[in-house]
């Protein structure tokens, strides 16, 4: 029998993952919600015989599902997952869990409580240049590391809104936090600084910050700084997690990884696709109940929430913010 897989979600990441989805063997995606049934059926129409649905509970009444995949702006948590935890459904999440941190930390909850497959997609772990930093990094001294989110804004208006999006911090640069700590360890403090300088003049109701750096002190004595920035025009970016160690620099970018030692310098750089394998690691998981495959878990992503949400208030209010206080 085929997975039968629901997507909640009709923007351009649904498609992502519902393409995806699609090509593989023995599974099938059978169901979309969205915001109306109109704009779900316009998605499920890409995938024979899926039906589109106005609400998720239709879409659990009607469907025998094996998974549900969340695309949903931040905004949108809490009441959608709480609802597949209490129906044993396995799900999975794209980033940022949230636009704060107390609707994840009731999720996980209700998670600990109710124990179900799920994975949380923080994609750039699976690409195979970060498991060769990683790999890279054993027996090296982390002394400090530099992050860039750098971009331009969004285009769709929930993103320009601190309730809609949490900001970029939350929203984007969360790939680049979550990195760091897949990488280089487990961060104690934050301090933030917030500011605007372009995007509010430009466009109506924006109340998300458009640039900011975020200065943090690891659990290892090692200090972090990045920094975001959706001031930039379309097609000019700059992305990358950037390591100082006791033997050379290592500079990673979605693109390529560059391990610059001593006397040599050398540069690796692959086509492969981290959503594929990340839905890879998710469907073994719903497959044979391995879930060790599975890079990322929400209990995991909440630590990366935090630290987004720690440097939210840290700009707000000028103070440092330790992690876990």
């Amino acid at each position: 029998m085929a997975l039968q897989i629901g997507i909640v979600g009709t923007g351009w990441f649904s498609k992502v993952h519902g393409d995806i989805l699609a090509g593989l063997d023995g599974v099938r995606v059978t169901g979309v919600t969205g915001t109306t049934a109109a704009k779900a059926q316009a998605l499920a129409d890409r995938y024979p015989g899926a039906i589109g649905f106005g609400n998720l509970t239709d879409m659990l009444d009607s469907l025998k599902l094996d998974a549900v995949y969340l695309c949903i702006p931040p905004m949108a948590h809490g009441e959608i997952e709480t609802e597949l935890i209490e129906r044993g459904i396995p799900f999975f999440v794209e980033k940022p869990l949230a636009a704060d941190l107390e609707t994840p930390q009731r999720i996980l909850s209700r998670l600990e409580q109710k124990p179900l497959v799920h994975a949380v997609g923080y994609h750039f772990r699976y690409k195979e240049s970060i498991r060769q930093l990683k790999e890279s990094l054993e027996g090296r001294k982390i002394g400090m590391a530099l992050g860039t989110w750098m971009g331009d804004m969004p285009q769709v208006a929930w993103w320009r809104s601190q309730e809609g999006s949490g900001g970029q911090f939350v929203e984007q640069t969360t790939h680049i936090v979550d990195l760091l700590r897949y990488t280089a360890g487990e961060v104690r403090e934050v301090y933030a600084a917030y500011g605007n300088r372009v995007v509010q003049e430009r466009f109506d109701n924006v109340t998300v910050p458009d640039v900011g750096t975020v200065t943090m002190k690891l659990q290892s004595g090692a200090v972090a700084t990045i920094s975001n920035t959706c001031i930039l025009p379309g097609g000019v970016s700059e992305v990358g997690l950037k390591l100082y160690t006791d033997s050379g620099i290592l500079t990673w970018s979605p693109e390529r990884l560059e391990i610059d030692l001593p006397g040599t310098k050398t540069a690796y750089t692959g086509k492969d696709n981290p959503y594929l394998a990340e839905t890879e690691a998710f469907i073994h998981a719903l497959r044979t109940g391995d879930t060790s495959r599975i890079l990322s878990d929400y209990a995991d992503a909440v630590k990366t929430q935090q630290i987004t949400c720690a440097a939210l208030e840290s700009a707000r209010t000028g103070n440092p913010v330790c992690i876990g206080e």
